[in-house]
């Protein structure tokens, strides 16, 4: 693959590696990533051992960072083989996953991960360390989906839910841009569990759909003109589930691309409902840029 040049607000990849099917899926995702940014990929294992652990001897510590290398040497034997021309950094640290990980990616690159894992990089459910880089995320991260070999749909998504997720929608067409496919921007909106069509034109239906409307159109204009030479599809819809619209939309998206906005709601402080269903529940990578992120823009 012929790297391209890079645009701004994309910088180097980094992605997390600790030998489950999970993280080498994530790792390949990761340098088809990084050869189409034209950037280096720097390959992290976390091997925690500056955290206390009373069983484990120095020795077990020692074989275990030995392991590690050896990890990270048969990663870029094996990135090697698929993108000679791609250069690939290895980085064994000693701390845990999240911090690795941030440290690496500093404060313009994109973190990768896998769905699950194994040690550092367990299972993304609530609590777990792969949910954790999310949730404290101050540049993007990639979560990688799907099945192994996905087939291409030739689309990137992004959610947008208001003029504020301009930022989102930045990013994902200059992904689009990248892969050299269209960008569809989905807004939708939550229809009400019990009010029917008569009672929403009651309550001002029409005028709230406007503005659902509004929100969506300025969104694209910016994207658009920022990026002229970009296929941009604007849909907007109601729904009477958010979350399982998104998820359903991204059967059809090699990239489903959303903003991270903190919720104060009943599933913490750091994550909202919507990214943790995608998170979950995605059938292709989902990509999060964080609201008060380099990635996310100034007008976020």
């Amino acid at each position: 693959m012929a790297a391209s040049t890079s645009r701004p607000g994309l910088g180097s990849v980094v992605v997390g590696v600790d030998g489950s099917p999970s993280a080498r899926m994530a790792v390949m995702w990761a340098a088809e990533e990084a050869a189409l940014r034209g950037s280096s990929l720097c390959v992290v294992h976390a091997a925690n051992t500056d955290a206390p652990v009373p069983f484990l001897s120095q020795a077990e510590i020692v074989a275990s960072r030995r392991a590690g290398l050896e990890l990270l040497d048969r990663t870029a034997e094996e990135i090697a083989t698929r993108h000679p021309e791609l250069t690939v950094l290895t980085e064994l640290d000693d701390g845990a996953a999240p911090d690795s990980l941030r440290r690496a990616a500093a404060v313009t690159g994109t973190i990768v991960v896998g769905h699950r894992g194994l040690g550092g990089f367990s299972s993304l459910l609530l609590g777990s360390v792969g949910l954790g880089v999310v949730a404290a995320a101050t540049t993007p991260v990639v979560v990688v989906r799907g099945a192994t070999e996905p087939a291409e749909t030739g689309v990137v998504l992004a959610a947008v839910r208001d003029a504020a997720d301009v930022g989102c929608a930045l990013a994902a067409a200059r992904e689009a841009v990248l892969r050299k496919v269209p960008l569809r921007l989905l807004h939708i909106w939550n229809a009400g569990l019990s009010a029917g069509p008569r009672a929403l034109l009651h309550n001002g239906g029409e005028e709230i759909a406007s503005e659902h409307v509004h929100a969506l159109a300025e969104v694209t204009d910016r994207v658009q003109n920022e990026f002229p030479e970009l296929t941009v599809q604007a849909d907007g819809q109601k729904s009477h589930s958010v979350p399982g619209a998104l998820v359903d939309a991204s059967h059809h998206a090699d990239l489903v691309v959303v903003g991270g906005r903190r919720s104060p709601g009943y599933l913490g402080p750091s994550i909202g409902r919507t990214t943790l269903t995608l998170l979950q529940h995605a059938h292709c990578p989902v990509e999060l840029i964080p609201r008060r992120g380099p990635g996310h823009g100034s007008t976020s």
